[in-house]
């Protein structure tokens, strides 16, 4: 059997699906890492200083005064209207993260703040994966609005 060949000799459920061809593997991949951004890289982004994001909280201010990521500005998802993300700048990177798993409001975050035309990309395992990656969280409430921007 030549070696281009995926007939395994056992039957697979891995193959039971073809893969798809290189480029388009790599396509979605590009796709991918341009909408989310995982806390290992966040983490050492902020680290060392990079300002060319801002980091979001789409959780309620109450989950927010709990526990957040350093830095991060506090901005329910439920709160963002035309009006609102007014005091958002268009010239940065926004992140946005929630609890994580079981938590949707960074993707309800991220879509709504891509319709009004910011650049977002959304946190990979959101708080939870920040968290279990060992990374330090603050709590409080949010100085000044919701935002702080």
């Amino acid at each position: 059997m030549p070696a281009t060949a995926l007939k395994p000799a056992v039957p697979s459920l891995v193959l039971e699906y073809p893969p798809l061809p290189p480029e388009a593997v790599a396509a979605h991949a590009r796709a991918m890492l341009g909408q989310y951004t995982d806390p290992a890289d966040l983490h050492t982004d902020l680290a060392a200083g990079c300002d060319a994001f801002i980091v979001l909280d789409a959780r309620s201010a109450e989950a927010y005064a709990h526990r957040h990521i350093p830095g991060a500005i506090n901005f329910p998802h439920r709160e963002m209207t035309a009006e609102s993300v007014q005091r958002l700048p268009k010239n940065q990177l926004i992140v946005a993260y929630c609890d994580g798993i079981g938590c949707n409001a960074s993707t309800k975050a991220t879509l709504k703040l891509a319709g009004f035309g910011f650049k977002v990309k959304e946190l990979v395992g959101g708080l939870d994966w920040w968290i279990r990656d060992g990374y330090g969280v603050e709590t409080g409430a949010a100085n000044g609005p919701a935002c702080g921007c």
